[in-house]
């Protein structure tokens, strides 16, 4: 790109107040100077008067910086930069410079070489210059992180980290993105990995595609990232602390897992023998109501019993389904097994599974919890209301009067499927003729 194009552009967003304050400072403070100078001569000649005046208006025209040009700067100064927490960390190879200093030191100051001297103050302002540059390249730095929406545990995801430099004319070099670990965390860590960025330009925002896999279901939390260079020589690692927090929800995994097609077979099952519509498959024979069509009449079992006998049919287009998740569990006991825990866990995934398949099927589906409880309504509406239920539930003591599972038995006519970790003897009579139990005791 030319010149001329990028001065336009430059004066196009400048702070044209702020530019006019600057150069009026620096001319005004070249007139004090130079009147110091003609001062400090004149006194040296012996003109008392003239070097009084000088050094006055000197001082007078300083002080007119100070007071009208100075505060006009500081207003327009971007002091929020030099607030920024700086850690500093001296790398191998820094030390070895360092070392290599202090002998060229010794032997300038043994020998009295000038020119060891002059290659001693080379050797002193790199490291000072890298410390400017790194902290140029650190500034105006902004950052950004997208989760995806819906997570689930064990299936990889893709977040979008992006950094933006405000900087109004120069670039940043060789960042480094990484999350801060606390010593205790009361939630695993979002970004695991360093991201690093070479090249930023100037008032543009870079973005990069971070692969994210969460292993298990719950709360994923970053309290705050840092930001770090080496740029521009690798002896001084420069970082930058943003207190930026990021949350992200893990859904239990709705993958076929053994256990979920192990029950499936009996799932279905139960769902035909205890539903009946207009499906294919016969559900039982009853007596002849006069609304009942004729094409269900069963003709062998009327002239076996003497009077009109109709079929019913197992339901296939109308699939509702109440289901319902028991936390209470040996895991919530202190210091419980890690095979009570793990099958804790394996309860929860197989409700997920057992609920995205529902979903899938595009079912009316209901849910029932402890604390959480979603009405009668068509899959779709409802599924993420349950897996974030899921996702955050934890084990609780076990209930000996099993008042969860009790409650059931107040809605007879609707199919249900619960998932419990209560023992076989618990579950109510009065629920088993509507429901398909399965027990967390019973998962492999």
């Amino acid at each position: 790109m030319p010149l001329t194009p990028k001065l336009a552009d430059l004066l196009q967003h400048a702070d044209r107040p702020a530019i006019r304050a600057f150069f009026l400072s620096i001319t005004a403070l070249t007139v004090a100077l130079v009147l110091a100078l003609y001062s400090g001569a004149a006194a040296q000649l012996g003109n008392v008067a003239l070097a009084s005046a000088s050094a006055i208006i000197a001082l007078l025209v300083a002080a007119w910086v100070a007071v009208t040009l100075v505060p006009v700067l500081a207003k327009r100064t971007a002091l929020r930069w030099i607030g920024y927490r700086m850690e500093y960390r001296v790398t191998l190879e820094g030390w070895i410079y360092i070392g290599g200093i202090v002998l060229v030191a010794l032997a300038a100051l043994n020998t009295g070489n000038n020119l060891l001297f002059l290659i001693l103050a080379s050797l002193i302002a790199s490291i000072l210059m890298s410390g400017i540059l790194s902290s140029i390249t650190l500034a105006g730095v902004e950052m950004r992180l997208q989760l995806p929406e819906h997570m689930f545990a064990g299936e990889p995801v893709r977040a979008t980290l992006e950094l933006k430099n405000e900087k109004l004319t120069l670039p940043s070099f060789s960042l480094r993105v990484e999350g801060v670990t606390k010593k205790i965390a009361s939630a695993p860590a979002v970004l695991e990995t360093p991201i690093y960025f070479p090249y930023i330009p100037r008032q543009e925002a870079v973005s990069q595609t971070v692969p994210l896999l969460f292993p298990k279901r719950g709360v994923y939390r970053q309290e705050a990232f840092r930001i770090a260079t080496r740029f521009p020589f690798g002896f001084l690692q420069k970082a930058r602390r943003l207190d930026l927090a990021a949350e992200a929800l893990v859904y239990p995994s709705v993958e076929a897992s053994p256990e979920f097609l192990e029950v499936l077979p009996g799932i279905q099952g139960a769902m035909e023998s205890l539903t009946k519509g207009r499906g294919q498959d016969l559900y039982s024979l009853r007596d002849y109501v006069p609304t009942d069509s004729a094409r269900h009449v069963h003709w062998k079992a009327t002239a076996r019993f003497g009077s009109l006998m109709v079929r019913e049919f197992a339901r296939e287009d109308d699939c509702s389904v109440l289901l319902v998740f028991d936390p209470y569990s040996l895991a919530a006991l202190p210091d419980p097994s890690r095979y009570e825990i793990d099958r804790f866990e394996r309860s929860v995934s197989l409700c997920a599974a057992i609920a995205w398949s529902f979903h899938e099927r595009s079912a009316m589906l209901e849910f029932r919890g402890v604390g959480a409880e979603a009405p009668l309504a068509p899959a779709s509406d409802n599924i993420f209301f349950i897996l974030r239920h899921l996702a955050n539930i934890q084990p609780l003591p076990p209930d000996p009067q099993a008042t969860l599972l009790s409650d059931l038995a107040a809605d007879p006519e609707s199919f249900k499927i619960i998932v419990t970790a209560q023992p076989r003897g618990s579950v109510p009579a009065s629920i088993w003729n509507s429901s398909y139990v399965v027990f967390s005791q019973d998962l492999s």
